[in-house]
């Protein structure tokens, strides 16, 4: 029998507000939620800490790249007084960024002087698998910078959609930074250098931290709810499925300069465990449409097998309203609705009614907003899970397509 069904949680599920206001804003350096699972014995893998995943290119890093072990996902408002302040800010952000992602001794700044690193990292800043995604939100386009011709056409405040409980002050942003890295540090660091850098330019709105667990046992990490999160996200390695996914395009409404860009969801979303956590596993596995243990579809015995929905057209052993069948049908129909998802665990502890808060910072990237995350979300709207999760933060935003040499900057474009 399930446990608790929405009526019932409200009450309970409301006590959030309390513990996520952690993520509000003017936390950029305080508690908020926290990545205690990640590993950062770094000195134990000098290898990993060396890693440099590169810095130009036509893209981004961070919406291709696998997943690191730690994330932050910072919105922030800008606070520059003009056009030309602004662009002196991107211009800011891309040159930490730069420095950041490949590493190298700071500079002496003399003995009266501050230091130019916060030292976190140790005398030499170590790249750590480190990419900083630079990405905007439509709020930036409004006319106090001049930018509204150049809005990303789908580009807009976050829909609320039915099974939603969001709170707009940990929603949207004029900019979003997403910070992954292979150490908690790392991302720490990263987060601290960019904020000394930029400071009277922009100031945060809301943040959350994530992380992402080791394969246990192997194949595809696993959420909060026990079970693999990502199994049949598209191939990042087939250049002409990202062009057709992920990238954005130029041309009929959008904007020249969005070409190599792409449409970057965030949604935070509480999992409502303790109630989740008294369901029994068949149940679970019923509204989820895989096993727990291996990650298969119900109707196969391996975590990347087809569930071949055309031999259960009645639902009779994944039921039509689970939610892998919701969310990709797998028909020539939905295909071009499949997004790129890049998701992070959380755990904020608990709220002010000790009860748990954890859950998942949802991350996809898209060609079009509104041709697969937006058109995939309200076909998932009043699905069992519904119960026992609460959206509640996040936003969207328009990832900038990369800086291709050491003179370009991240949005120089969008200025033109």
């Amino acid at each position: 029998m399930t446990i608790g069904r929405r009526g019932l949680l409200q009450a309970g599920a409301g006590a959030a507000a309390g513990a996520a206001g952690t993520i509000a804003a003017g936390r950029m350096f305080g508690g908020g939620t926290t990545a205690a699972a990640v590993d950062t014995a770094t000195t134990a893998h000098p290898e990993r800490t060396a890693r440099s995943l590169g810095f130009h290119g036509a893209h981004q890093q961070g919406v291709l790249t696998p997943p690191q072990r730690a994330a932050a996902f910072v919105a922030l408002d800008a606070t520059s007084a003009n056009r030309a302040e602004l662009a002196d800010l991107f211009r800011t952000i891309t040159e930490r960024a730069r420095f950041l992602t490949t590493g190298g001794t700071p500079p002496d700044p003399g003995l009266t002087a501050p230091p130019r690193d916060s030292g976190v990292l140790g005398p030499t800043v170590v790249p750590d698998g480190l990419t900083v995604t630079l990405s905007v939100g439509a709020s930036l386009f409004d006319g106090r910078y001049g930018l509204a011709a150049a809005k990303p056409a789908r580009l807009r405040t976050m829909d609320a959609f039915p099974d939603d409980a969001l709170r707009r002050e940990v929603c949207d942003g004029d900019l979003l930074l997403q910070v992954c890295a292979d150490d908690r540090d790392a991302v720490t660091h990263a987060v601290r250098e960019i904020a000394r850098a930029t400071r009277g330019g922009m100031g945060v709105r809301w943040r959350q931290d994530g992380f992402v667990s080791p394969p246990r046992p192997s194949g595809t990490p696993r959420n909060l709810m026990g079970f693999k999160d990502g199994t049949s996200n598209p191939d990042t390695s087939d250049a002409a499925l990202m062009s057709q996914l992920v990238w954005t395009k130029a041309g009929a409404d959008e904007p020249a300069w969005v070409a190599g860009g792409s449409y970057h969801v965030v949604r935070v979303i509480r999992m409502l465990v303790e109630f989740w956590d008294r369901v029994n596993l068949h149940e679970q596995e019923n509204m989820i449409g895989r096993r727990r243990d291996t990650g298969a579809p119900l109707t196969a015995s391996a975590e990347h097998d087809d569930p071949h929905y055309e031999n259960d057209p009645s639902g009779d052993v994944i039921q039509l309203d689970a939610h892998i069948r919701l969310a990709n049908p797998r028909t020539a129909a939905t295909a071009a609705q499949r997004m790129l998802r890049r998701a992070y665990n959380y755990d904020g502890g608990v709220d002010s009614n000790g009860t748990l808060d954890m859950g998942l910072v949802f991350v996809a990237f898209n060609q079009d907003l509104d041709r697969q995350f937006v058109t995939v979300q309200k076909r998932l709207a009043g699905e069992p899970l519904v119960d026992y999760i609460q959206p509640f933060g996040g936003g969207y935003y328009f990832a900038l397509p990369g800086a291709r040499d050491s003179s370009d900057w991240l949005g120089r474009g969008m200025f033109a």
